[in-house]
């Protein structure tokens, strides 16, 4: 693993001058919201094609109408919080939501650009579409604010990722997505990612006018009452502590004034039985 203990200063010319912004204008990342893009398109791929050859991937382009309707129900309740107007790189990420069909597994991830993969072992595990959608904003936002390029910055360092981001290494940028993809659904954000992330799946939640916009605490909340299990779900490994989380999260929530009363689970009830 290639890590730098400081950064030099050509790093930083580098950064201004041929990515054409700073590193703070860029949200203290050194990739280019372009090379972002490509990024997580190169993660994507080594995520479908990993879970493809387990057969766990749902192909979007599936034939089967059970399928066809649970991606028309994700994407109902995806697209209300992509839609919420607070989703600044909305424009820009090309915002694909895919589902692992892994009963056992309660989890959902986000690759660099937008990509975002949801475990049917998460969605038979909860009840309340407002839920659910607090967990979709919750991973929307670590993507939107760029916490998994952040993470490699800090894994891999700057010189490598710069000479990734100009396009003078191909073939490390495919490495890099092979092992992002072997290890996103245990990628660990810092306490700082994980808080950003909670407040901002609030105001996603409460742009859409719809969703209750605490609806992250109320995962967190089924998530606590399971975490003395002796198998506790995987979601817990990765985003720890829930107690303080919902009392931020309901905090931040009375402090807006925004929408607390849950919405109708019409939409998630249909992605729960299009997956039995």
């Amino acid at each position: 693993m290639n890590r730098l203990t400081y950064i030099p200063l050509w790093a930083f010319t580098l950064c201004s001058l041929l990515l054409f912004s700073s590193c703070e204008e860029n949200d203290g990342v050194i990739f280019s919201i372009q090379d972002d893009i490509r990024l997580g398109q190169q993660v994507s791929e080594q995520v479908d094609s990993t879970y493809r050859a387990q057969g766990k991937l749902l192909e979007r382009n599936s034939t089967n109408a059970k399928t066809q309707q649970a991606y028309q129900s994700l994407d109902r309740i995806v697209n209300r919080v992509l839609n919420s107007g607070q989703v600044k790189y909305r424009n820009e990420f090309p915002w694909t939501v895919k589902i692992i069909k892994d009963d056992n597994t309660l989890n959902a991830f986000a690759t660099p650009g937008g990509h975002i993969y949801v475990f049917s072992g998460l969605v038979k595990y909860l009840e309340d579409e407002d839920h659910f959608a607090g967990v979709l904003a919750h991973e929307i936002a670590h993507a939107d604010k760029r916490h998994s390029v952040k993470q490699l910055q800090r894994d891999y360092g700057i010189a490598l990722l710069l000479s990734v981001a100009l396009g003078n290494d191909p073939g490390t940028l495919q490495t890099i997505a092979a092992q992002l993809a072997g290890s996103l659904a245990g990628l660990r954000f810092s306490r700082e990612a994980e808080t950003e992330a909670d407040n901002t799946s609030v105001d996603y939640l409460a742009g859409t006018n719809h969703y209750a916009c605490d609806g992250a605490a109320g995962f967190f909340i089924k998530m606590q009452q399971n975490a003395q299990q002796s198998n506790p779900p995987e979601f817990l490994s990765t985003h720890p502590d829930p107690g303080n989380r919902i009392q931020n999260i309901q905090q931040l929530a009375q402090q807006k004034g925004c929408k607390t009363t849950s919405a109708a689970d019409t939409d998630f009830n249909q992605l729960k039985n299009a997956l039995n």
